[in-house]
């Protein structure tokens, strides 16, 4: 099981998303699956034109730093980065997460990355901003009470990995009291009525220090969660 995860949303030129997604999914996947990372997913944002998000996970902190030094330092980013570069505004909006229990892990990919040819579901990612840390009492409700009176299949939940980044050249959100939790769905009036219930929890609700942000997401062509 890989124990590690990036949650990054960056925040793209005006009007080049589709660019910056052709530029990623023709060098960026295989390039650095090769190198012992996964790609769990690549999304257009439904609420915000110019943010592209995206997910990798490693196998654990040692190996995500190896991993991302050979990436970055490696030839294939080194060839391609003026291409992706210039199509940035920012991509410093990081969380290093891990799973909140080893059953709410993202399924380990079996299978190359698509090309297009599967059908997409909408994949909802919401962040929880939490007044205490979430192993405090919140991560186990939420993982055998919350999770499981959704309605909804909750694909994945993580908490913050609270290791040093060891690899300081790409910033990450730290020391934050977060939850994450990812659910698809084909229709989003299901999305609405859970989200309905989950209004109705004074402890979901009181639990969170401000309002939790919500991402709908359209998969890219080459995204395995879709």
């Amino acid at each position: 099981m890989n124990t590690v995860l990036e949650l990054r949303q960056y925040k793209i030129v005006p009007g080049r998303r589709d660019d910056m997604i052709a530029v990623f999914e023709r060098w960026f996947v295989e390039s650095q699956e090769e190198l012992g990372m996964r790609l769990v997913g690549q999304f257009r944002d439904r609420d915000d034109a110019h943010r592209f998000t995206w997910l990798r996970s490693f196998p654990d902190m040692a190996a995500r730093e190896q991993a991302l030094s050979a990436f970055y330092f490696g030839p294939v980013w080194q060839a391609h980065r003026d291409e992706a570069n210039p199509l940035l505004l920012d991509n410093d909006n990081v969380l290093l997460l891990k799973p909140l229990t080893p059953e709410l892990a993202f399924a380990e990919p079996d299978t190359p990355a698509p090309n297009g040819e599967l059908p997409a579901g909408v994949v909802v990612a919401t962040i929880l901003y939490l007044w205490k840390d979430p192993a405090e009492g919140f991560g186990q409700r939420f993982a055998e009470q919350i999770a499981q009176g959704l309605g909804l299949s909750v694909l994945g939940a993580y908490v913050p990995e609270t290791s040093e980044n060891t690899f300081p050249r790409l910033p990450v959100r730290q020391h934050e009291k977060v939850l994450v939790w990812f659910t698809r769905v084909d229709d989003l009036a299901v999305w609405d009525e859970a989200q309905a219930r989950l209004a109705a929890d004074a402890d979901y609700v009181d639990a969170q220090e401000r309002p939790a942000q919500v991402l709908r997401l359209d998969p890219t062509p080459r995204s395995r969660l879709r």
